[in-house]
């Protein structure tokens, strides 16, 4: 019973989050229309091409695969399992990220 109360309070903190964020950003964009505010200040975000997201997601795959390689190496060599695992797969998995963050941004710059 109390598992099925645990998640049942999960799900619903992060509904009523996800509600609350949406209803404010509605109000505050209609609050900036009632008042003139051009339309454009909606759309100022940078977007993402097709191309830069499938390079994140490749280098995150390319990433956590290393990690579960070296996380076997390690587990070979005397590391516990679950320890050698994790580190790997988060370390590997967060670098893949971070060189996925520098060459989208090379590639940002070359087309600038």
């Amino acid at each position: 019973m109390v598992e099925i109360l645990v998640t049942l309070i999960i799900f619903s903190c992060i509904f009523g989050v996800i509600y609350t964020f949406l209803t404010t950003r509605n109000r505050e964009r209609l609050a900036l229309i009632e008042n003139g505010a051009d339309a454009k200040l909606f759309n100022s975000g940078k977007k993402y091409s097709l191309g830069q997201f499938i390079l994140n997601i490749a280098l995150l795959a390319i990433g956590v695969g290393a990690g579960v390689l070296f996380g076997a190496l390690f587990n070979t060599i005397g590391l516990e399992e679950g320890v050698a695992f994790t580190a790997c797969i988060f370390i590997c998995g967060g670098l893949g990220l971070l060189g996925s963050y520098f060459l989208n941004r090379k590639l940002a710059e070359k087309n600038i």
